[in-house]
């Protein structure tokens, strides 16, 4: 047990984390820093590429958390978690009995997987969320011969697309696929490409950071405290891992979830998936991928506000209802008035965004120095890769909060590109671009000066008409 002092504390070791770490160092590298996570490997992003003001795609590496020294040779690093926290004298205590005495704190403890009912009755059901879950996935592929996907988001569609050799039942609740990304002719564009294989878009085979595999030395120091949560291309580590007996298939089951799961000594696999459309599905092991859940895993002698998922409830500068106590990622919820453009999404990418606004207000709050919050949550912008084609999600792209009194322009090039502009009173909301459109700065444009686009309306999306030159 020790004692220390620091005038910036973050706890979590992920992307949220991390980047408040850096921000800090950089911000007031004069001053002691300190953070605590629980593994031993945590999440830096690199490679960092802005397509427009808002858009950016960047590369998220794993490495030991010793490397942050680098970025801040008085960084202490606290391999714990948070157990406690006394706001009154501003007091983080670490399961280990450690005491960091702050001046301010960011939680950066980001979010559990949500799993399905029934997962604590089998070590078949897996929740895919840390590296140690990956790595034990990649286990059971080598061996097994057929899996059920459970949920609709990122993690399940990736799964999907990089895994072979096995055969594969993709479980989700929705009426087309990828729901959370993406609207019905979107999900039709991709699962036509499922069906042409041949026909795929150029693959990124040289990866230039570090992904993990088997042979990483991974410490957890609490089998029951997982490690940050995955970052973009994790699923890289999946394409490789196939069996000699498998089969390439795959069967998709619309609007329907999972009432139970059972294990079973006297079949040919060795579990029972019951659905709630009355079906029985036979299979070596269930992947649960529904999404997360803020991870408040500790406890407060006063407790802050929480929104309405659970997440603890920060202002447009990321600050908690508690004084000098911050949140940024997975864990926090938005709760101020958000631009027209912006909504919360857990995703990367606003995670990054939070954090890094998280340590200049904490900066600013040591230094008195006044701060404004971050042009990036002006509007909505999602930089990533589904089914192995580019995905650019800007704005209200699927028309979120729009009711019915909107019009959408449409233009998809099978297996090349699919590109959806959302307009309300001939002003441009949101935009969904898939494929290499070079769309994406001029749609950021169009969103963020609400340009009234009626007399160009026939012709924005027109293949033979290089719309940019009317913007220019």
């Amino acid at each position: 047990m020790s004692e220390i002092e620091a005038t910036y504390v973050v706890v979590g070791g992920g992307i949220a984390g991390v980047t408040c770490v850096e921000t800090l160092a950089i911000l007031h590298p004069e001053e002691t820093l300190a953070i605590i996570t629980a593994s031993s490997l945590v999440k830096n992003v690199s490679n960092v590429s802005f397509y427009a003001k808002t858009i950016v795609k960047f590369d998220v590496n794993e490495t030991e958390a010793s490397s942050l020294m680098k970025v801040h040779p008085n960084l202490k690093i606290i391999y714990d978690s948070l157990k406690h926290v006394d706001t009154e004298n501003q007091i983080a205590y670490t399961h280990a009995g450690d005491k960091i005495r702050y001046k301010t704190m960011c939680l950066c403890t980001g979010g559990i997987p949500r799993l399905i009912r029934d997962s604590h009755k089998s070590n078949r059901i897996l929740g895919i969320r840390d590296t140690e879950s990956v790595i034990e996935f990649q286990q059971k592929l080598k061996t097994g011969r057929k899996m059920v996907i459970v949920g609709n988001g990122g993690i399940a569609s990736e799964i999907v697309h990089a895994t072979s050799g096995i055969q594969k039942v993709w479980v989700i609740r929705d009426d087309y696929i990828s729901a959370t990304f993406i609207d019905p002719g979107a999900a039709e564009f991709f699962q036509n490409t499922f069906k042409n294989k041949e026909v795929q878009p150029d693959q990124k085979t040289v990866l230039r950071r570090h992904v993990f595999s088997e042979e990483d030395h991974v410490v957890s120091l609490n089998k029951d405290l997982k490690s940050a949560a995955l970052g973009p291309d994790w699923y890289r580590k999946l394409e490789g891992n196939k069996n000699d007996r498998g089969v390439q298939e795959l069967e998709i089951i619309y609007k329907v979830e999972i009432g139970s799961v059972e294990e079973t000594s006297d079949k040919e696999y060795p579990l029972q998936v019951l659905l709630t459309n009355g079906r029985t599905i036979e299979c070596d092991f269930v992947i649960s991928a529904t999404g997360v859940e803020p991870a408040v895993n500790f406890t407060w002698d006063k407790a802050p506000t929480q929104g309405p998922d659970g997440g603890l409830n920060v202002n447009e500068f990321q600050e908690t209802s508690i004084n000098n106590v911050y949140a940024a990622g997975d864990v926090a919820h938005a709760a101020w008035e958000h631009a027209p453009h912006w909504f919360q999404l857990r995703l990367w990418t606003q995670a990054r965004q939070m954090a890094g606004m998280a340590a200049k207000a904490m900066h600013g709050k040591i230094t008195n120095e006044a701060v404004l919050q971050d042009f990036c949550f002006e509007l909505f912008s999602h930089c990533t890769t589904l089914f192995g084609y580019q995905v650019i999600l800007l704005g209200k792209y699927n028309a979120q909060g729009l009711g019915k009194e909107y019009e959408i322009l449409l233009r998809m090039t099978p297996n090349k590109e699919y590109i959806k502009l959302v307009l309300q009173d001939g002003k441009l909301q949101g935009a969904i671009l898939i494929g290499e459109t070079d769309l994406e700065e001029m749609c950021e444009n169009l969103i963020l000066d609400q340009l009234d686009l009626t007399p160009l309306a026939d012709q924005i999306l027109d293949p033979d008409i290089d719309i940019d030159d009317y913007f220019d």
